[in-house]
């Protein structure tokens, strides 16, 4: 099942100003770069977990492939926040990040304690000499739950434009966070994908279709239902590079199939999560 996107947006005047600025400066670059992931091959290539590991024919939940025009029934709203831009775009989800500030993209919806999640995800950095922006994948409270500042998202990835390594982690309360670094190029607006497996007895993260980590301790589990958030986060009132992130697709599976290949990998490094509330 294809769900249609509706966006929700502030009603920010500013916001909406640096919005059309971004499109009319980024527009023409966003969408030459050849879609190309490690251990891909050539473009497009089906390189993502739900084809590895037999996901994709059995307890989908939902999916979004950001195509138009949208059929069918009314579906999840992605609810933007923040300056900058959210929009539907050339068959993609992005978040045009401005030189201040955090913006991001929310599934609404209910969501699930237990499942797989799965997307493919490119971004990129305009300009240099100022702050980074992080880019995040996250599992997070769902349905108005609480959000305890973070103390309880999974991530399926979080990095730096340019960078070398992708940061994953699990976080419950009260500030227990389970964290994992995987070695990659993430320059050059290439495409990956990352995956994350959430069962009652471990967490499994993938990422362009291989197994990175997975860990069973038993103070893993938040036990909250989850949903979807995408983010361009800034470092506090600094000046950041002008970036984007952009989506192609993101779905949802259950539990249902069994997993075609086996998910063991090296387990994540406990730490501490400090800024939960």
């Amino acid at each position: 099942m294809s769900s249609p996107l509706s966006l929700v947006r502030p009603r920010r005047a500013a916001a909406a100003l640096a919005g059309a600025v971004l499109a009319s400066l980024l527009s023409p670059v966003l969408t030459g770069a050849p879609a190309q992931a490690d251990h891909a091959g050539a473009e497009p290539g089906p390189i993502n977990a739900a084809s590895t590991f037999g996901w994709w024919n059995r307890g989908i939940v939902w999916r979004e492939e950001f195509e138009a025009p949208y059929t069918g029934q009314m579906g999840p709203q992605w609810v933007a926040d923040g300056p900058g831009q959210v929009w539907h775009q050339n068959g993609m989800l992005t978040l045009n990040a401005t030189s201040k500030g955090t913006v991001r993209a929310t599934l609404a919806g209910a969501g699930a304690e237990v499942g797989r999640w799965e997307t493919r995800l490119r971004s990129r950095q305009y300009g240099r000499g100022d702050a980074r922006y992080r880019v995040l994948a996250e599992l997070v409270p769902a349905g108005g739950a609480e959000e305890n500042c973070g103390g309880r998202n999974i991530a399926l990835t979080s990095y730096t434009p340019h960078g070398k390594a992708a940061h994953v982690y699990a976080r419950t309360l009260p500030n227990v966070a389970y964290k994992g670094s995987h070695p990659m190029d993430l320059g050059r607006d290439r495409w990956h994908t990352y995956a994350v497996e959430v069962t009652r007895e471990r967490i499994s993260w993938f990422i362009d279709a291989h197994v990175v980590f997975t860990e069973r301790r038993d103070d893993l589990l938040s036990g909250v239902p989850l949903t979807v958030r995408f983010t361009m986060q800034a470092k506090g009132e600094r000046t950041m590079n002008i970036s984007r992130m952009q989506m192609d697709w993101v779905r949802h599976w259950s539990l249902e199939a069994p997993n075609l290949q086996p998910v063991d990998a090296p387990p994540t490094r406990p730490g501490v999560y400090n800024k939960a509330c």
